[in-house]
């Protein structure tokens, strides 16, 4: 017995010496792939000296001897510091993650195969100025000037995810750029989708649509009106699970979820409403959380003078930021560029569609999607007219395909004469508002507001290609439309000039938070369908409220926590609760309900994570959303993840007969509002009590509303995702200002997955007092202390300088990367 325990003793000694000596050769050869930022490097491609100056959170201050070397200098650092990262977005754009990950990616694949953003960016590098594609050329010789001393030096294959997914990794091309850039506009267009779930609704209730997904109300809002006009008045807080679901939750699919698709915020002041005389510009570009994340600081020396701000790894440009007198912000525009076409199929001929001169062929191709670990897969592709068919089994489209038909995309993204590209450099050498307007015609996809600011004036000017759809058009863009009817078709794109444009407003300030800008009828319109209808109340109000604003009030807005909705919609679904009732004993249902009651009365809207009100806010009324349309929309009641403000506000104000959303059809009795508010407020403290117990006053909104910055790929491996995974509690929701959307699906609906990535204030009075921070940290490798740093400054609400004071940079800084040219 002694003998087998000692064998089984050292047996086990053995594997965790073992188990450790894995370890320590994984991190080894993880950690070869740390990048020396001062190390020096003689390489091919460059006219002359490169200086790459990594300030103390690591932001690059890239100088050059010429404006191709600064870029060649940012694609070096770039791929030093998110190589992995700026492969996978390659990868997904072209359709070949299936080669690393198999099965498992075979959709995102074929979605991307079938749109053809790769061979579209790549026939647009033509149609770029000579100037950008000079910058391309120089930004991809530096990156793969990185791919060659990664090889010639042994250094970790140039990130630590590359032991774990080997894989050739292909020199980077000019093309490889704008298709990123193609990616990164599709996952901000969402009216795919609206489209899709506004048919299966309308199929169900056809009467009460305008309920559940309501226009916008009232008019459009960008430049506010004269402070002087309303300093006397108090503005008041106005008042089957889908196969798509599923694919939005793994972090490999391309495309988050409708709600996530994109959003935004940003505003400026005019010297008349700044205290200090000049000019202030706020910018907060939302996007889906990952660590790393999306945003990369970087600092250019270009030869029309620096620019700072935020940079996406593959992509050779300053996308938000500021030069020395100019800064540029943007925002989702939520202008409608896509439509969906039903195609009637010939019977006596599958390959032709229905046009308007009778039947024509498709477009047909064949695809080869090689797998890992499996046979590789031929896809059929096809493109009507109209644009690319699409895959029946994504974005539930079988639920509205008739027999004999299939389905086509037209959006002004697909576009293979793309100048987007050349409108963000034309930004970046813009010196004032004119210039910067005029950049903005180039910009094809994504639409999207730019709010500009000079040291004297402001303006907001929507840019990106809008399609002319005609006045008898049958559908108006808002569901799918017979693609055999002209009237139907896109007849190009409207002029730069017909898109919205404010400048030099008499109240001083203007911004947008994808709220409706302009009320347009159709087709003239921008949209029908907006990003945002709440958090443009509480921006208003806060504007307001002061004659002048500084840096520090444009931060205390832009981390603003008041939920509007919240502050709108309690004294309408609790007005029948409060106070009524006698006493219920302690113990007791009722005596929990009468105390969650207590505690939202006094409760002022804040969605603090320290707060427990938030908790039952947000669980009451997603918990009532879901009671009001389940009976009648059954299964497709999960496709609304998120809870819409003005449905229930219409529900409980009987908005056009909308309180018969509160009966329940398949019941005899006759239920009314305050019933289902009641029944709703009981689900929501029964969900509460089985997932995070305790008493209410013990409750805490930060638990449940955690940000997840995680790793698409390592965040799900054991172990190593403890140490990927960045975890944050946050305050904000859905309608604050400072954002933090819910998941809204799976085993944890409350996480915080979508909102201010970047944040950026920019004063043109004394331009390097502007600050920015991200959400995680410069590097993409998870063993470097920049990994995450600016993390738990982002968190805190706390930013850091921003400046283009080389001296600055330097007197701080991390280390300085020295590039010559190789003989």
């Amino acid at each position: 017995m002694l003998r087998l325990f000692r064998i089984a003793a050292n047996l086990f000694t053995a594997l965790i010496l073992l188990g450790l000596g894995a370890a320590g050769l994984f991190y080894w050869l993880a950690a070869r792939s740390l990048p020396d930022y001062d190390g020096q490097y003689s390489v091919r491609g460059l006219d002359g000296r490169v200086e790459i100056v990594r300030d103390n959170v690591a932001v690059p201050h890239v100088f050059g001897d010429t404006e191709a070397d600064v870029y060649f200098g940012l694609g070096f650092a770039h791929a030093q510091d998110r190589l992995w990262q700026m492969m996978m977005l390659r990868r997904t754009v072209q359709g070949r993650l299936s080669e690393m990950f198999g099965e498992r990616t075979f959709r995102s694949d074929e979605l991307m195969r079938r749109l053809a953003l790769y061979p579209a960016a790549r026939a647009s590098q033509a149609h770029l100025a000579p100037e950008t594609q000079r910058a391309l050329r120089a930004y991809a010789d530096g990156v793969n000037a990185w791919l060659e001393q990664v090889n010639r030096g042994a250094l970790g294959r140039g990130a630590p995810e590359m032991f774990v997914f080997k894989s050739d990794i292909a020199p980077w091309a000019p093309a490889d750029s704008l298709a990123i850039l193609k990616l990164i506009a599709f996952r901000m267009t969402g009216h795919l989708e609206d489209e899709v779930l506004r048919m299966r609704t309308a199929l169900l209730v056809p009467d009460r649509v305008q309920d559940l997904m309501p226009d916008a109300p009232g008019n459009g809002i960008a430049a506010l009106p004269e402070f002087a006009a309303l300093r006397d008045i108090v503005p008041g807080d106005a008042p089957g699970v889908p196969v798509r679901q599923a694919l939005a939750e793994d972090p490999l699919y391309p495309l988050a979820a409708a709600p996530l698709s994109g959003a935004s915020n940003a505003w400026a002041a005019a010297p008349s409403r700044s205290a200090t005389g000049s000019t202030l510009l706020a910018n907060d570009p939302h996007l889906d959380f990952t660590a790393p994340g999306l945003w990369y600081l970087a600092r250019l020396d270009l030869p029309s003078g620096g620019v700072i701000g935020g940079t996406i790894p593959g992509i050779p440009a300053v996308m938000v930021g500021r030069s020395q007198g100019f800064g540029w912000g943007m925002t989702a525009s939520f202008a409608d560029t896509q439509d969906l076409f039903l195609e009637r199929l010939n019977p006596a001929n599958q390959d032709e569609v229905q046009t308007p001169d009778g039947f024509a062929p498709l477009t047909l191709r064949q695809s080869i999607i090689r797998m890992r670990e499996a046979a590789p897969i031929t896809i059929d592709m096809s493109w009507s007219d109209n644009g690319p068919v699409l895959p029946a089994d994504q974005f539930n489209i079988a639920a509205i395909t008739p027999p004999g038909h299939v389905v086509s995309l037209a959006w002004t993204g697909l576009s293979e004469r793309d100048t987007t590209l050349d409108g963000y450099m034309a930004l970046m050498r813009a010196g004032d508002i004119d210039a910067g307007i005029e950049a903005g015609r180039a910009i094809v996809a994504p639409a999207i507001n730019l709010v500009l600011a000079d040291q004297d004036d402001i303006a907001m000017k929507l840019t990106g290609a809008l399609p002319r759809r005609q006045a008898d058009h049958q559908s108006q863009g808002r569901i799918p439309s017979y693609g055999w009817v002209a009237q139907n078709r896109w007849d190009g794109t409207l002029p730069y000039s017909a898109n919205p444009e404010f400048r030099a407003p008499r109240g001083g300030i203007l911004g947008n938070t994808n709220n409706k800008v302009i009320d347009r009828p159709f087709p003239n319109h921008v949209s029908f369908h907006w990003g945002d209808t709440q958090r443009i109340q509480r921006w208003q109000r806060l504007m307001q409220n002061r004659e002048v604003h500084t840096r520090e009030s444009f931060m205390e807005t832009q981390l603003d926590i008041v939920s509007p909705s919240a502050r709108a919609l309690l004294p309408l679904i609790a007005a029948e609760l409060w106070f009524t009732g006698d006493p219920a004993p302690e113990g007791t249902p009722e005596r929990r309900r009468q105390r969650a009651l207590e505690m939202l009365a006094e409760w002022n809207g804040e969605m603090n994570e320290h707060l427990p009100e938030p908790v039952i806010y947000s669980v009451w009324v997603r918990a009532l959303q879901q009671r009001l349309i389940r009976d009648d929309l059954g299964p497709l009641a999960r496709a609304f993840t998120h809870v819409e403000p003005i449905f229930l506000e219409r529900v409980f104000r009987d908005v056009d007969g909308a309180s018969a959303w509160c009966d329940v059809l398949q019941s005899a009795a006759i239920e009314n509002c305050p019933d289902m508010a009641r029944l709703a407020l009981d689900d929501a403290l029964l969900w509460i009590d089985e997932r995070m117990g305790g008493s209410l006053e013990s409750l805490r909104w930060g638990d449940l509303h955690q940000a997840t910055h995680d790793h698409p790929v390592l965040g799900r491996v054991p172990v190593l995702r403890w140490f990927v995974n960045i975890r944050q509690s946050t305050s904000g929701g859905d309608n604050t200002l400072m954002r933090g959307v819910v998941r809204g699906m799976g085993a944890q609906p409350y996480e915080n997955v979508h909102g201010a990535a970047y944040r950026g204030i920019y004063d043109f009075a004394d331009p390097d007092s502007s600050v920015f921070v991200t959400a995680t940290g410069q590097s993409g490798h998870f063993l470097s202390r920049h990994y995450d740093d600016l993390g738990e400054l982002w968190r805190r609400g706390e930013y850091v300088p921003m400046s283009l004071d080389p001296g600055l940079a330097r007197a701080a800084g991390v280390g300085v990367t020295r590039l010559t040219p190789a003989p």
